[in-house]
């Protein structure tokens, strides 16, 4: 007997294709076979996806980027692609299919749809993306990954959470050692886009703290490659302790060891701390079109996990009183992980698998 086979459509960004890779592996070891389908700039994120995995490259597009001849081009890229992955459908008769965004998922989702294969899609973010609000009625299952997630009308969603690496996993619920008058670790983390304005604003904020607190401050600070310098040459000028890099390679464990994170609200961000439990002071994305970044930290806010500080407000001033509350109040900081680790979902991707596993079986929920 065949296994059945799962087709996973994703691609765009990493952020859509680690939660898909977190089911492709757990799929595999269920006995499945998984497929993954993405496009051409979404092969560059495959690296880390399993042998085992299948992989299908058909042609999609966006509107949102290129000159006018790239935006008349797309219906004709996308329609192709529709039909290459509808043409591998009926001929591989797979079981689910599961989009995670992008729009690389466009033509083995709509494919799924006009074949009426058993289909789900997985948002990451608080807000749907473009690709996701237009499946969120076409398929059985919306799996969100932040929750509250704000769907359309007439949608219900299904709180999974957003799966993390298997590094994160290894410290869940990592024993927090509270701020005092000894050695205190900030880690300093801004995404892909917009990292600038925490190099500008964070390093003169922790240099502006207390005296008795400043010397205690040891830093990791995630920077882009043209604020390195000036970053690295503020904090020694300063007489701060600071690691300055561009990519850290072992965040896991910088997580682990900080009392306090501050950071961009991504969605595997604010995953990750949420399953370590650390205070942290999010600083959402303020050019996401959807404001996707706020609705991310929102959970974690309300629950008294961390500060929002929208960046109209994020000024060295603010930030410097918000690090001084957190870092002078051993049990308000404490009580801040442990909310923090209440919002964790350390088993999103059991969950996913479940989900999928429902839909063979031909159940919805």
């Amino acid at each position: 007997m065949t296994a059945p086979l799962l087709i996973i459509a994703a691609g765009g960004t990493g952020g859509h294709m680690f939660p898909a890779q977190a089911l492709a592996e757990a799929m595999l070891k269920k006995g499945w076979r998984v497929r993954l389908s993405t496009d051409a700039r979404g092969v560059r994120y495959t690296g880390g996806f399993p042998e085992a995995v299948a992989l299908s490259v058909v042609g999609s597009a966006t509107f949102a980027r290129g000159g006018i001849a790239a935006k008349l081009l797309a219906p004709f890229r996308i329609l192709g692609g529709i039909a290459a992955a509808k043409w591998r459908m009926l001929r591989e008769r797979p079981t689910v299919v599961v989009g995670f965004g992008g729009y690389p998922a466009i033509p083995a989702m709509t494919a799924a749809w006009a074949l009426r294969i058993p289909r789900m899609i997985h948002e990451q973010n608080g807000v749907l993306g473009r690709v996701n609000q237009v499946f969120a009625k076409r398929v059985n299952i919306v799996a969100c990954g932040t929750w509250p997630t704000e769907l359309p009308s007439g949608v219900e969603g299904v709180h999974t959470g957003n799966p993390v690496r298997a590094a994160i996993l290894e410290r869940e619920g990592a024993p927090y050692i509270p701020p005092g008058d000894y050695p205190m670790s900030i880690l300093v983390m801004g995404g892909s886009q917009g990292a600038r304005i925490l190099s500008d604003i964070v390093p003169p904020a922790i240099a502006a703290l207390p005296e008795h607190m400043r010397r205690n401050i040891r830093v990791s600070h995630q920077a882009r490659t043209e604020d390195l310098a000036r970053v690295a040459d503020f904090y020694a000028s300063e007489l701060i302790t600071a690691d300055v890099q561009t990519f850290f390679t072992d965040v896991p464990q910088r997580m682990a060891e900080a009392q306090l994170v501050i950071a961009r609200s991504g969605a595997s961000t604010v995953a990750d701390v949420s399953i370590i439990g650390r205070p942290a002071i999010w600083v959402p994305l303020a050019i996401a079109i959807r404001d996707e970044q706020t609705a991310n930290a929102r959970q974690l806010a309300n629950a008294g996990a961390a500060i929002l500080i929208p960046e109209s407000k994020f000024q060295v001033s603010v930030l410097t009183d918000q690090i001084e509350t957190v870092l002078s109040d051993e049990r308000g900081a404490m009580k801040m992980a442990q909310a923090a680790l209440r919002c964790g979902v350390p088993d999103a991707t059991d969950r996913l698998v479940q989900l999928v596993e429902n839909l063979a079986e031909g159940r919805s929920n």
